[in-house]
């Protein structure tokens, strides 16, 4: 089944000229079925260039998908045009009375502030808290990950001597997982941050289950059973041409930046880069939409109720 997004929205011409099937209205409403809700929490200030990378891949799957544009109340980006906010977006306020069969958060250009003072730090607490009864399923990505895995565990992260950027090779550590069914022994996948968490820090009381690492730059997607949380602290979501950009963004600032490890061919940043790691975004993300679907309640009114806060 196709996903399910505004008529107006950007992102919808694109996934068609790239052969994602969208569904309107009309049609939706045809069909005898109950859609996933997927909320998207979007930190990031190009929320048009993000919301479009994360419905292609949430949009890949044989189920339909209903999704909702979230942004927090507290702060205003200003990468986006304010018309696009208001026609596409709904504040966390707005829709924190709903339930959602699953919810992603991304990452945001922040990761070197203390989380404390992130000017939307309370906001996203309480936003974290409200997930546990009013979600079924989490997927949080890079700073929204790190964010995630502190608020709720306490595990922090530590600034990089250089940003860790590239392609980089990865493991997979757990291939009975439900996540990684289909993943290959070993892969790529797009790196692009300043910041870590370490493979020392996650206890085992925590009951945290790393399934992904690179031997180059640490810890990259952890999975908690216990209330069907996924941390990835890479960008299997990005464009082939995103890496490009920050590159040649970093280097018109003046901001020191070496070329994207194993991206540009012969390191030349004349030549187009070679996408490795689309597949395994689409996998990736079409196992985490099956475990919704798996698992979630038929009655979203029903989500929550079994962690007992509901």
């Amino acid at each position: 089944m196709p996903i399910r997004i505004p008529d107006q929205l950007p992102a919808r011409d694109i996934l068609v000229r790239e052969g994602v099937m969208v569904m309107d209205d009309t049609t939706a409403l045809r069909q005898d079925i109950r859609p996933l809700q997927i909320g998207l929490l979007n930190l990031m200030p190009n929320k048009i260039k993000t919301e479009t990378q994360i419905a292609r891949l949430v949009g890949s799957t044989p189920l339909q998908v209903e999704l909702t544009l979230v942004r927090v109340g507290g702060h205003q980006p200003k990468n986006t045009p304010e018309e696009h906010l208001i026609s596409f977006y709904h504040t966390w306020e707005e829709v924190k009375h709903r339930k959602f069969d699953g919810f992603i958060i991304t990452g945001a250009p922040i990761e070197t502030l203390p989380f404390e003072e992130v000017t939307y730090w309370d906001e996203l607490k309480r936003i974290l808290d409200w997930t546990e009864t009013n979600v079924h399923s989490t997927f949080n990505i890079c700073w929204g990950a790190m964010a995630a895995i502190w608020h709720f565990h306490g595990v922090p992260k530590y600034t990089l001597p250089k940003k860790a950027f590239g392609v980089y090779r990865h493991r997979n550590l757990a291939p009975a997982s439900p996540y990684l069914a289909g993943f290959s022994d070993d892969f790529q996948i797009s790196v692009s941050r300043w910041t870590e968490v370490r493979r020392e820090d996650i206890r085992p009381e925590m009951g945290l289950e790393i399934l992904m690492e690179s031997p180059e730059t640490g810890l990259c997607l952890i999975s908690e059973k216990k209330c069907n949380r996924l941390y990835i602290f890479n960008h299997v979501e990005y464009d082939s041409t995103t890496l490009a950009e920050e590159y040649f963004r970093d280097v018109a600032n003046g901001t020191p930046i070496d070329i994207p490890v194993n991206y540009f061919p012969d390191d030349d940043p004349e030549k187009t880069p070679l996408n490795r790691w689309r597949s395994h975004a689409f996998l990736l993300f079409g196992n985490w939409i099956n475990q919704v679907y798996q698992t979630t309640p038929y009655d979203l009114a029903e989500i929550g109720k079994d962690r007992g806060n509901g």
